[in-house]
């Protein structure tokens, strides 16, 4: 049997947060890692730095949409690259994943504040990656099938990923899921769906007005897939001291499988 795939959370919340860090994770095996979305802002080197992760060992991130809680935060992954690069601490190449809209803003914020030496690693050793809807790209032993998430607001690109043991895990984005792709979401291992808020609490944060979900709706969501197991994150961070309890509460009303609420730097075993 393989080692099993680790899911680090390097943060958990929605675009307007302060308690904790905009959503994004790690996938790492024994090998290779994954890096998906950075954040808003160069508080993604500080979570990378917390969850023992170096820069230098990292080759490959995918960016699923250019909104600036995801997007941000991959210009200072591209500046530090670049700048180890420069210094014989980055060995080989770097690749970054995502569709033609996500890169489009990429360049032209690089293009904009990168010093020109900087720029010319883009190309050569730091390379944008475009994928189009159903492309798949290989990261080490993982495997990753990109697909379009339909949004009405912004271009976004989920992923279904084939990890050790043949374990299946699909990222929704963070928006809420579109029927065109159950094929690709159905029956998987792992689920994970953005969560906005409770649904006891939609008339205060309003959910539905920002193309958001809540647990309850993440809950029923998992069950209707059939999927084994669920993993809520972007949410609101009002009350994260009871996040845990309060969304794994509601989200069991209508699902029972295993559910996961985890909190910034917290890693998941995938088995």
């Amino acid at each position: 049997m393989n080692q099993p795939t680790e899911l680090i959370m390097l943060g958990t919340g929605s675009a307007i947060v302060t308690r904790c860090y905009n959503t994004c994770f790690v996938l790492r095996t024994a090998n290779d890692m994954l890096l998906v979305d950075a954040g808003g802002g160069n508080g993604i080197l500080a979570q990378l730095s917390k969850a023992g992760i170096e820069i230098a060992s990292l080759h490959h991130m995918f960016l699923t949409h250019a909104h600036t809680d995801h997007l941000l935060g991959a210009v200072w992954i591209v500046r530090m690259v670049i700048h180890m690069m420069k210094n014989q601490e980055f060995v080989g190449t770097f690749t970054l994943h995502t569709h033609d809209r996500a890169l489009s803003v990429l360049q032209t914020i690089c293009d904009l504040t990168l010093p020109p030496e900087d720029r010319t690693y883009i190309g050569k050793r730091l390379l944008f990656s475009e994928l189009k809807n159903g492309d798949s790209f290989m990261v080490g032993s993982m495997q990753f099938e990109c697909f379009d998430i339909l949004s009405t607001k912004e271009k976004q690109f989920g992923f279904r990923a084939t990890l050790a043991n043949n374990i299946s895990l699909v990222c929704l984005g963070d928006e809420p899921y579109n029927d065109s792709n159950r094929s690709i979401v159905a029956d998987v291992d792992y689920l994970m769906s953005e969560a906005f808020c409770l649904y006891r609490d939609r008339d205060k944060f309003k959910p539905y007005e920002k193309h958001h979900s809540t647990a309850l709706d993440a809950g029923k969501l998992a069950a209707t897939l059939n999927v084994a197991n669920l993993i809520i994150y972007h949410t609101e961070d009002t009350a994260l001291s009871t996040r845990k309890e309060t969304y794994t509460a509601e989200c069991a009303q209508c699902f029972a499988g295993r559910i996961y609420v985890p909190y910034d730097l917290e890693t998941i075993v995938l088995t």
